[in-house]
């Protein structure tokens, strides 16, 4: 259960959002192989994404249960969706850049085209449906990393805004880009590549540049991180160990 004191410091208005004091804690940890890209979970079972596929575990026990199928080159973030998931697809390194969503039926464990991007302005990392359409973070490496956007688009894929960001969160990178981000209680929370952080971001309805508005500790190092509905915090991962991690908000005055 989320307190009724943490919810009040997550209320945020489109105008100003506000940055909560406190701070995500590891809750649990559960082995994975495949715990290389990103994480997700639903009230059964937790999954973890490697480039070319996603593994079935047991919440219970951890147990690996299944892995998709399909081919897939370099999957990203995965996003619960009507009782399935999207997950950022793309060439990744190749260039010229590719990126589409996959989805994925837990029920089949089956990895289908889900929308495709034509001549899309970078590589995918993540997409959230939201406000009625589609928030996609296309990135870009490097020399280019400041290139990296976000893209809003229609619920029928009709691009309606984007927004590069700040000189001072790219250069936090490190050559890297935005590798995961969830939509937690009203709060744009992003990953860097490797940092154990979350960054606090507004896109503003006015502007083109996204606003970082802030950070709060975390337990993963960097990459997909989502929404975890049985508990209400958040699922990502530690790359390096190949471990699914399960976080929760802890408050602290600030």
């Amino acid at each position: 259960m989320i307190s009724a004191c943490l919810l009040s410091l997550l209320l945020v208005c489109t105008q100003s959002p506000t940055v909560p004091g406190g701070r995500w804690v590891l809750q649990r940890s559960v082995p994975s192989p495949d715990a290389i890209q990103a994480a997700a979970a639903d009230g059964k079972y937790l999954y973890a994404v490697n480039d070319h596929q996603v593994a079935q575990h047991d919440r219970g026990t951890g147990k690996l249960l299944r892995v998709s199928s399909g081919e897939a080159e370099h999957l990203n973030s995965a996003w619960p969706h009507e009782g399935a998931f999207l997950l950022a697809h793309s060439n990744y390194p190749k260039k010229p850049d590719t990126s589409d969503i996959r989805r994925l039926d837990p029920a089949t464990m089956q990895l289908e085209v889900f929308h495709t991007f034509e001549n899309p302005p970078g590589s995918l990392t993540w997409v959230i449906p939201h406000e009625g359409g589609w928030w996609c973070h296309f990135a870009h490496y490097k020399e280019e990393n400041g290139k990296s956007l976000v893209v809003r688009y229609d619920r029928g894929w009709k691009e309606k805004q984007r927004w590069t960001y700040p000189e001072k969160l790219v250069k936090d990178w490190d050559g890297m880009s935005l590798s995961g981000m969830v939509r937690h209680q009203g709060l744009w929370l992003g990953t860097p590549h490797t940092a154990k952080k979350l960054y606090v971001l507004d896109y503003p309805a006015r502007g083109a540049r996204a606003a970082l508005l802030g950070e709060v500790e975390a337990p993963f190092t960097g990459q997909g991180i989502a929404p975890d509905p049985v508990t209400g915090g958040l699922v990502g991962i530690d790359r390096k160990n190949r471990q699914i991690l399960l976080a929760a908000w802890r408050e602290e005055k600030k």
